[in-house]
């Protein structure tokens, strides 16, 4: 709920200035309750991100501060120096899912090329790539006409077979972004957390449902506009990422 808020007032939909909406009015587009939007207010006002006064609402003070990981790099770049290599196991069209939906904007009759992908290190599975990109027509006025066809053309058979993603677009959606728009001004916002494998994926890699996970969730951007949404899930014993600190 905070993360929805506070990408609300990055987005522009509640710039620096402006008063959220009452809170039984949040609340209901939220769907959530008053008392725990209420703790949620609470959190941003002790971050400095909006300012509450009795009987006048809550008013936004300023852009809270982005949580990191806003360089874009695939996910590949991240899982260290062993050799990595990308294995697809879906690409099809979807209907915009609760997820999907959401991060991209999506209209219920538009379309989302949905990739699902492992990413392996030295011949172990490290993450689970989950990405979807906004329909073609917001694509080829946003990003050119390269990307679209290049997602297009995945959809025609799923990858089965590992490809080793040095310079080559079997990797991840991210990097299939990078290579055909660079220097287009995308930009990220992401978000960490912690999971469970779930029973699919621990099926997939013979490890148990409830093996604890890394969650990163990012939207990336471009011209204002949300073009592709992903979640990247690491299972715990996976090589550490490799990140540097922002400065």
């Amino acid at each position: 709920m905070y993360q929805r808020i506070v990408a609300a007032i990055d987005d522009g939909t509640f710039p620096p200035g402006a008063r959220l909406p009452p809170e039984p009015e949040l609340a209901g587009q939220l769907g959530v309750s008053r008392s725990g939007l209420r703790e949620v207010l609470i959190l941003l006002q002790e971050d400095g991100v909006i300012t509450r006064r009795q009987g006048a609402g809550s008013t936004v003070n300023q852009l809270p501060p982005a949580p990191g990981l806003e360089r874009l790099l695939p996910v590949e770049a991240l899982l260290g120096p062993g050799t990595v290599r990308c294995r697809r196991l879906a690409a099809e069209l979807e209907e915009p899912t609760d997820f999907s939906g959401y991060h991209l904007r999506l209209a219920p009759a538009e379309r989302a090329c949905f990739w699902e992908t492992v990413v392996e290190v030295d011949g172990s599975p490290a993450c689970f790539a989950h990405e979807w990109a906004v329909d073609d027509k917001v694509l080829r006025t946003t990003a050119g006409r390269d990307l679209p066809d290049a997602l297009r053309a995945s959809l025609a058979e799923p990858d089965a077979t590992p490809h080793d993603t040095t310079g080559t677009p079997d990797g991840t959606m991210l990097a299939a972004f990078l290579d055909a728009e660079p220097g287009h001004g995308l930009t990220a916002r992401s978000t960490l957390g912690a999971t469970m494998l779930g029973t699919e994926r621990g099926h997939a890699i013979s490890r148990p449902p409830e093996t604890p996970a890394l969650l990163l969730t990012q939207t990336v951007w471009t011209a204002g506009r949300p073009v592709l949404a992903a979640k990247y899930l690491f299972p715990a014993g996976v090589p550490l990422l490799s990140l540097a600190s922002r400065r």
